[in-house]
């Protein structure tokens, strides 16, 4: 989720999953994959911007050691995901 101004200087929060379209005509028009349009103050750099670092924070909690045998992932501090051997 991203906090955006609306024109009328209301705070919005918007799921950034649901974007699919950013513009400037002149004002920031977002568009969602609902067909919804939102006018915000923001410039489309600045979107960008908060969307890159929301999800940069989402990823950088997401840590995990894939098991190819088992077939999903193990956390870090799972006994197993530190007895791997390398693959040949």
């Amino acid at each position: 989720m991203i906090r955006l101004t609306r024109l009328n200087n209301q705070p919005l929060t918007v799921n950034s999953d649901l974007i699919k379209f950013v513009e400037q005509s002149p004002d920031t028009l977002i568009t969602l994959v609902t067909g919804e349009k939102i006018v915000v103050r923001e410039s489309p750099e600045e979107v960008l911007a908060l969307l890159i670092a929301f999800r940069r924070s989402v990823l950088q909690g997401l840590s995990f050691v894939w098991d190819s045998s088992a077939g999903h992932a193990l956390p870090p501090d799972h006994p197993e995901s530190y007895r791997r051997e390398p693959a040949e």
